[in-house]
């Protein structure tokens, strides 16, 4: 009754002299049983939402922020007051974990100046719940996403000195990714700005590894959306998040971990846009050689430069896979893939003469670009003018056309096929036994010709 009451009475409620008893009321209902708990969070909804609009109004400029409003001297008490019923352990019971965050997300979401304080103060205790129950229970909160979207932002522009805060909120969206997929493309307007500014933060390189993140999954869920929304909802979307990304890689001063993961994340990118990739392959190729040169070792015992190289070359590797993927089902794009054959070649070449120094998963992702590679370019790989067999002797090779050589089948590649059929990582294994399969099967056409 009481929540029916403030939905038709707003104007009511939001008295001071009203609010002097509704408040402590509504705080004691939230100690009843959960039926009447859930309405006093309904209710308390309606009431911080109302007194917010009724102080912007009241302001001398329409967009501005009101500096403080009614509720403000409860403010503290009321998130404090809803976190710990968010604690209770049968709080899933008659939508209440529902109905509890929505209120949390309206107070966040309706906050004046003069409560920014506390925002900072309880954003990670909120944060840190709010992925929890969007783990559990993201079905039911995507009912409320637009109050919890709305928090999250506000949060990132309240705690605009906290990085780990803004990196709790960055991360909270990609969960929230998760559970909306496509339908999280209605957001990206208000988004968007965000997201560019974390991808920007080149000094914050846990912010831009989180951001980085955040596109991968808008990558994973707008992909749906790729074939028949690209140039209206995707391309003005991805045109920038490309360019933010080269921004990162041309940066010197960023940080070494961060570099590897835009390389890779590239990959996810192809993927999502299938063959739309192209208008984009010509500005990364240039980063993805220069990756691959990169990536040497020439001190095995220099542990910091072998685990940078490993890493680099197993995002190279995801960026090439993601690549061949997305330019397979468009003859245009696979002409414009042979100038980079040689690139690819001569990273699975360097893996591959690593031995054991790279790891499995490493050696299994590699097998697998290997098989990727026999099943999209086929038998045209291997009329042979020369078999060059190490990464060195493929440096130089140039590829006008895919009729050049028996690029894959070397000594040190057949090791790294034979390795992995034997390893004891399931994935490599798999992926070893099936690139041994498209290999040979290869040369069975070769000899038949």
């Amino acid at each position: 009754a009481i929540g029916r009451v403030c939905d038709t009475c707003e104007s009511l409620v939001t008295r001071e002299d009203v609010l002097r008893d509704l408040v402590p009321a509504l705080f004691k209902a939230m100690e009843q049983e959960h039926r009447v708990v859930f309405n006093a969070c309904r209710a308390l909804t309606i009431v911080v939402k109302a007194a917010y609009q009724i102080s912007k109004d009241q302001g001398t400029v329409e967009t501005e922020e009101p500096e403080t409003y009614i509720l403000s001297p409860v403010f503290e008490e009321m998130i404090k007051r809803l976190i710990i019923k968010l604690d209770c352990a049968n709080a899933g019971e008659n939508n209440l974990r529902i109905s509890g965050y929505e209120a949390l997300m309206e107070l966040i979401k309706n906050s004046p100046k003069d409560c920014y304080l506390h925002i900072q103060q309880y954003a990670m205790d909120v944060l840190q719940r709010l992925q929890h129950v969007l783990g559990i229970e993201g079905d039911a909160i995507s009912s409320i996403a637009d109050s919890v979207l709305s928090a999250l932002l506000q949060i990132m522009q309240r705690c605009p000195d906290t990085a780990y805060v803004k990196d709790g909120a960055l991360m909270a969206v990609s969960t929230l990714i998760e559970v909306m997929g496509v339908n999280f493309a209605k957001y990206m307007e208000q988004f968007k700005p965000l997201l560019c500014n974390a991808l920007g933060t080149h000094e914050e390189h846990q912010i831009c590894q989180a951001a980085i993140g955040v596109i991968s999954d808008l990558c994973h869920a707008l992909k749906k959306e790729v074939r028949h929304a690209f140039e209206d909802k995707i391309a003005p979307l991805m045109d920038d998040m490309v360019s933010l990304l080269l921004q990162i890689l041309q940066d010197a001063n960023v940080k070494h971990a961060v570099k590897p993961l835009v390389v890779g994340f590239f990959g996810d990118i192809a993927i999502a846009l299938g063959p739309n990739y192209n208008r984009y392959l010509n500005y990364t190729v240039e980063y993805l050689m220069n990756a691959v040169n990169a990536a040497q070792i020439t001190n095995s015992d220099d542990l910091e430069q072998v685990e940078y190289a490993e890493s680099l070359r197993d995002n190279c590797i995801s960026c090439f896979t993601g690549i061949v993927q997305a330019m397979r089902s468009s003859q245009e794009g696979l002409q414009q893939l042979i100038p980079v054959v040689p690139q690819m070649v001569k990273l699975i070449a360097m893996v591959a003469e690593s031995g054991n120094l790279s790891s499995d998963d490493l050696q299994g992702k590699t097998c697998g670009l290997v098989g990727n590679f026999i099943e999209v370019f086929g038998k045209d790989i291997l009329p042979l003018l020369d078999t060059p067999s190490t990464s060195d002797d493929i440096q130089g090779t140039t590829c006008g056309s895919l009729e050049i050589l028996p690029l894959l089948d070397t000594p040190a590649i057949n090791g790294l096929l034979q390795r992995c059929q034997r390893s004891k990582v399931q994935n490599a294994k798999s992926l070893g036994v099936w690139a041994s399969r498209e290999l040979s099967h290869l040369k069975r056409q070769a000899n038949a010709v």
